[in-house]
């Protein structure tokens, strides 16, 4: 072994002292000799032990993940630094959608037109949608969270990093291992995996799990004054709009959830190994937790002469025009008079047109002026804040109903010593349909359902090098390729049917890259990494969003009261254009002739990406436990079009560019004392570009590129092993995420300007959403022996973050203020080894934050999921 650096030393000692605040990167556990316990991982395609991989990466085994009561990839987010992983997005109704974001850079939608920012991948596979990327984790062997572009290795949408999941092997000896749960919310979980050796070359591997638990948010009913329950009555049920599915539930968050994964496994110890894989899961359950946070309902042309008091948000619309809710409390609280007046009949009479008449509501127009009090509307304001987030008046949809399956095949052929190639061939097919009432109440302001079906399919080979010339070289070439098509179906109901979004929408991409990477040690001091990857991707979309209502015809006098929309001649009242102008189907550009409500450029886009992501890496040992690295690598993430758009669009589909991500880095990886200490800290600096995030614009959550950004942060990651039994794990993140510049698109005050009390508005040098600038974790771990032979394991984490902004506009109501959680555990091992028995808490303080929230001026709504509650467990686990 080399000469150790006392300089070093003492470096890593005082960053170890740093880091008692924190929390771990690999939370390991001591080995027999009371050492730091290795961590192998594949994150460069190879084995390699974690300390030896010039990147920043946190891992996690299957015990630790065990230990800590980690279910679905969502719960990591607590501790990895840096890393924000939440189960939902705003209006996905569905924890099974992973909303991932790495270093500032992800992605925070399930839209099939909105790619991740961070690439999950199940042993090698790329899953393609954050719809069904929170995974169970029933067999799972380790999790990687590569952090940084990865787009040379692992390609597809990795500009923010990337999640590797890797899945237990069948094994050659007869094994059943195995656990039994219950907790907080009749929370039963069943879980065991099989090991069966049939011959001995080829074995099998089978793993179940099964969910259950009840929903922590309850869902009330309102108890309001007997006028208040007549108006209630007179509300249209959320039956009477169109949905993808009609599913309801008293609670919300519950989980019903079945998966099954089955693996062949054939290696006789000669040059070729194969693995066979398959996987099916199946959830069908109430839709994720929502709360009211607050209402608006600003003033303008269609407010009510004497304008409802409030008690939610400051009533402001910013671009001075009508929004729906302001126009439902102008309708049902106005005269007659003073609706035709306005023009306002047709927009305030039967909801629904001729295109859909099966669906034709009544009017809203003067129910609660006329001298009839039985058929009064209640006005929409702030009664339907509970202010409790785990309460709710909502009556419409709540479902989270999730099929998805894929099979997989992994083969290896050793060419020669040190030289081997792999395939992995996969086909993943989900189906899914969710739904949410957004608004909390027992109206139909802002519900939403969906139903998306999607299918992919993939190909990779690899040519690997390992230890080659006296183990100075290795490397990985490679070629991939990739095929997605599918449809997403939105159903959106805005203020009892004002706006009636219907949305059909289809995709198909095709994606083929050629990449390669080589790692060489010069001698022993010095190593170099070379390595790119060069892309190109066709993509194809058709829109067919509609609103089923037709509002711009009814606004602009396009139709009569009864909702018969006359777009092609002469009409009963007048059109915008003066006399002997155009009809009101080419002057409002509405663009299908075959479809007078369609909304969406008819036909099939076409867009064509292409790009090449080098790497470059020096490494540096100056001993055999330090390695100093500095790395370049890019990423890049492809363009796409808006959809959910609600206004005519002419001839334009509406687009968005590609994301490129620049990032310099430089880190330390050291191991100390014996292997009792370990620490790791990396900084980097990145520059990003073309920055995709979600814009409200009026009714619509679009996709556009909000500008450039730099981000710029470390990361020191540490372990300690002190005494036989003991372990610290600790870590500490600064994130330093800010736009450096924003596109004209955000800076329009109606998109994300600021609005005094509501919301600061997107800003150069503000903050990147879902980014916060410190988190802080710190994870003791103790074994204690008995005398029996058996032990008793003490487990504690601490999580810290500082505040998030949940969306770009920065509205207040939606920021997640800083958090602290606290985890424990205490589990008992009998001395043979064959169970074990844990009991332990979560969020112990019961702390409660918005894991996801959204901001709908247009109906009048301001909406918001949160974390779960404070939670027991008791867990008994069994191997035979």
């Amino acid at each position: 072994m080399k000469a150790r650096f006392t300089s070093a030393s003492v470096f890593a000692l005082a960053a170890s002292i740093l880091a008692v605040p924190a929390f771990a990167q690999e939370t390991a556990q001591p080995d027999d000799a009371g050492g730091i316990e290795e961590i192998v991982v594949t994150a460069q395609k190879r084995v390699e032990n974690v300390q030896d991989v010039p990147i920043a990466i946190s891992a996690f085994g299957g015990t630790a993940l065990k230990e800590r009561a980690v279910a679905d990839i969502s719960a990591l987010s607590g501790i990895a630094p840096n890393v924000n992983l939440d189960g939902g997005t705003p209006f996905s109704g569905s924890s099974a959608v992973l909303s991932a974001t790495i270093r500032g850079i992800g992605s925070d939608d399930f839209a099939f037109n909105i790619d991740p920012g961070v690439g999950i991948y199940l042993d090698g596979v790329f899953l393609a949608r954050t719809v069904g990327a929170n995974q169970d984790l029933p067999d799972v062997e380790r999790i990687e969270v590569l952090k940084g572009p990865q787009g040379t290795l692992f390609g597809r949408n990795t500009i923010g990093g990337a999640i590797s999941i890797v899945t237990h092997n069948p094994g050659k000896e007869f094994r059943l291992t195995g656990d039994l749960t219950t907790g907080s919310f009749d929370l039963l979980r069943a879980r065991a995996t099989l090991d069966l050796p049939l011959t001995d070359s080829l074995a099998a591997s089978l793993t179940g799990a099964v969910t259950s638990r009840s929903g922590f948010q309850k869902r009330i009913p309102y108890n309001g004054s007997a006028a208040e329950m007549r108006a209630i009555a007179n509300s249209d049920p959320f039956t009477s709009f169109n949905n993808a599915d009609y599913s309801t539930s008293s609670r919300q968050s519950a989980d019903n959830n079945l998966s099954l994964r089955g693996k062949l496994r054939w290696d006789d110890g000669g040059t070729f190994r194969a693995t066979l894989s398959g996987d099916y899961t199946n959830q069908d359950s109430s839709g994720q937790n929502n709360s009211l946070l607050g209402v608006s309902f600003p003033p303008g042309p269609f407010a009510p002469t004497n304008p409802l008091p409030g008690t939610g948000i400051n009533p402001i619309d910013p671009a001075g025009g009508f929004l729906f809710a302001g126009l439902y409390n102008f309708c049902i609280g106005s005269t007659q008079a003073d609706i035709a007046a306005r023009g306002a009949s047709a927009i305030c009479g039967a909801r629904g047109t001729s295109v859909n008449p099966g669906r034709l509501l009544g009017s809203l127009a003067g129910v609660n002026t006329d001298a009839d009090p039985t058929n009064n509307r209640l006005p929409w304001d702030g009664r339907f804040i509970t202010g409790d987030p785990d309460k709710t008046y909502a009556t419409g949809p709540t479902l989270n109903k999730l099929r998805a399956w894929g099979f997989a095949g992994n083969l290896e052929y050793d060419l020669a010593e040190g030289l081997m190639v792999r395939s992995i061939t996969s086909y993943r097919k989900t189906d899914w349909k969710a739904g949410s009432d957004l608004d909390g109440s027992p109206l139909s302001m802002l519900e939403l359902t969906f139903s998306q079906n999607q299918q992919q399919f993939s190909q990779e080979v690899q040519l690997l090098g390992s230890n080659l010339l006296d183990g100075k070289l290795n490397f990985v070439a490679g070629a991939y390729y990739f095929k997605e098509d599918g449809d997403l179906h939105d159903y959106v109901t805005f203020d009892e049917g004002l706006l009636q979004v219907d949305g059909p929408n289809s995709f198909d991409t095709k994606n083929y890259a050629f990449f390669g990477q080589v790692d060489f040690r010069v001698n022993d001091w010095i190593g170099v990494t070379l390595g790119g990857r060069y892309t190109k991707e066709t993509k194809l979309f058709e829109g067919g969003q509609q609103d089923l209502n037709g509002g711009n015809y009814k606004l602009f006098g396009c139709a009569n009261a009864a909702g018969t929309i006359f777009p092609f001649g002469d009409f009963p009242l007048a059109p915008p254009q003066a006399a002997g102008g155009p009809p009101c189907f080419a002057a409002l550009s509405y663009p299908d002739p075959t479809n007078p409500v369609r909304v969406y450029v008819p036909g099939v886009n076409r867009k064509t990406f292409s790009n090449f992501a080098p790497k470059i890496g020096v490494q540096l040992h100056p001993n055999d436990d330090v390695m100093v690295y500095g790395s370049y690598s890019e990423g890049y993430k492809t363009g796409g079009w808006t959809t959910r758009l609600t206004n005519p669009q002419g001839n334009v589909a509406p687009d968005f560019d590609e994301e490129i991500a620049e990032t310099f880095e430089v880190g330390v990886k050291s191991t100390w004392l014996d292997r009792r200490l370990q620490v790791n800290v990396a900084a980097f600096s990145t520059n990003y570009k073309n920055v995709q995030l979600n814009q409200q614009v009026g009714t619509s959550p679009t996709i556009d590129n909000a500008g450039t950004a730099r981000i710029k942060g470390v990361e020191l990651e540490a372990i300690v092993a002190p005494v036989k039994g003991l372990t610290i794990n600790a870590s500490v993140g600064y994130l330093d995420a800010y736009f450096t510049a924003l596109s004209a698109s955000v800076l329009r005050p109606d998109v994300a300007g600021p609005i005094p009390g509501l919301r600061e508005g997107a800003v150069v040098g503000g903050q990147l959403p879902k980014t916060a600038k410190w988190s802080t974790n710190l994870a003791p771990r103790y074994e204690l022996g008995l005398g029996n032979g058996g032990s008793m394991v003490f487990l504690a984490d601490w999580t810290h973050k500082s505040a998030v902004w949940n969306d770009v506009a920065r509205y207040l109501p939606l920021r997640r203020q800083p958090i602290d959680i606290v985890n424990a555990s205490l589990t008992y091992r009998e001395p043979g080894g064959k169970w074990d028995l844990t009991v332990g808490g979560t969020n112990l303080t019961d702390e409660r934050y918005l894991v996801s929230a959204g901001a709908n001026d247009a109906a009048g709504v301001y909406f918001g999921s949160y974390n779960r509650p404070r939670e027991w467990y008791a867990r008994v686990g069994f191997k035979f």
